[in-house]
């Protein structure tokens, strides 16, 4: 089964609030990160583009990888994959699949998430890879698609290699990326059990049952890597996603996560504005509307930037995050000419309760986004000139 991935990739655009996250002395090597998983914002961060090994956190890759085949009907939820001799060969933790057994697909997902099963990695790295070699050059492609450019994997696992390396921040993207683009596969991740043939299998993930609102994603351990875990948590609207890497102690590591996401959602609660009006999900109306917020949250930057800065057009604001980036993409495939450097860009907006998808276009200088611009609107289709900001959490796209 061929698992080359083309034309596989939605957009998201995350402005990023830079902060500053107090961290102790002690605290000194560890690699942390906490963003809002709706907009993106980094909340907090400390040493987050250290580069780390990622352990067992190189699974939520062979998942997304996954969670993309079953979205595209490469592979189905009750197909079974065979199991190999390296599969069954591998060191724990594991479900004990045995050489020449099948699998099904839903099993082994599971087993990932719940039981961190390096054996099922493997099985889902052959059946769709063909080898787990050639998978895992698919894997640190698939990274890089999606902006996560200090990240390298050399197997589906996580199990020690020297050379597989990532950051915390690549590891963010990753966590928003799963979020954002496979969200009817994200609820897996607060799964606390399983059962497979009869056994149940609990979770290594202690903050489900600890913490307040916690609902995923993965944990991750060797003596090189130390603690890792990538975790989210949803409170009344809010949503965060946080990473800390690097403790010796895995009740440290867990004891920081939470105390992350804490500060997280109630700095997110005090920032909300409810009364905020609802977006039109319409891309002509909404445009309007959108238009003086989107012309003076600019300004400075318009005043600030020359020609040469990135300059991008904003052609439509919806309720849906594929109806914001198909209207994009046909817009640039349709009406732009030379559009090969043209990045399409939704950018998840919360307004009130709800969330409004803006669909960007970036990549031209001043006078050419002007032109475009300007061309769209002859034609009846609405457009804003925006100055690209250069401080953007980008989950990149290949069309």
């Amino acid at each position: 089964m061929n698992c080359r991935m083309t034309n596989i990739f939605r957009t998201l655009i995350c402005a990023l609030m830079l902060t500053t996250y107090a961290s102790s002395k002690a605290e000194a090597s560890v690699s942390s990160i906490m963003i809002d998983a709706e907009s993106g914002e980094i909340l907090s961060e400390s040493n987050a583009d250290e580069l780390r090994y990622p352990a067992s956190l190189t699974k939520l890759m062979t998942l997304y990888i996954t969670f993309d085949a079953l979205e595209k009907g490469i592979i189905k939820w009750e197909d079974k994959l065979p199991v190999s001799r390296k599969a069954a060969n591998m060191s724990p933790s594991k479900i004990g699949v045995k050489r020449g057994e099948k699998i099904k697909v839903g099993d082994a997902v599971m087993a990932l998430i719940v039981k961190s099963a390096n054996d099922c990695a493997v099985v889902l790295a052959e059946g769709l890879g063909y080898s787990e070699e050639n998978f895992a050059k698919t894997m640190t492609e698939v990274a890089h698609e999606l902006g996560m450019e200090d990240t390298t994997f050399y197997n589906a696992s996580g199990l020690p290699n020297k050379k597989q390396k990532t950051t915390a921040r690549d590891m963010a993207l990753l966590g928003a990326a799963i979020y954002h683009h496979f969200p009817q596969y994200y609820k897996l991740f607060a799964t606390k059990k399983f059962t497979y043939q009869g056994r149940t299998i609990y979770t290594h993930n202690h903050l489900l049952k600890n913490f307040e609102g916690a609902d995923g994603m993965k944990t991750g351990f060797t003596n090189a890597a130390g603690y890792n875990i990538v975790t989210s948590a949803e409170r009344n609207g809010h949503r965060v996603i946080a990473v800390t890497m690097g403790h010796r102690i895995m009740k440290q590591r867990d004891q920081k996560v939470a105390a992350m996401m804490e500060n997280g959602l109630q700095k997110l609660a005090l920032n909300s504005h409810t009364d905020e009006t609802s977006m039109v999900a319409d891309a002509k109306e909404s445009i309007k509307q959108e238009a003086h917020e989107e012309i003076a949250s600019n300004s400075l930057a318009t005043e600030n930037s020359n020609d040469n800065a990135a300059w991008g057009i904003q052609v439509g604001a919806f309720s849906n995050y594929a109806k914001a980036r198909n209207y994009a993409l046909n817009i640039k495939n349709e009406l732009i000419k030379k559009a090969d450097d043209k990045t399409v860009d939704v950018e998840p907006y919360q307004t009130g309760s709800a969330i409004v998808y803006r669909s960007k276009i970036i990549g031209f200088d001043k006078k050419e986004a002007k032109n475009i611009c300007n061309r769209l609107q002859k034609s009846h289709k609405s457009c804003i000139v925006i100055a690209a900001s250069k401080s953007e959490l980008t989950l990149a796209n290949r069309f």
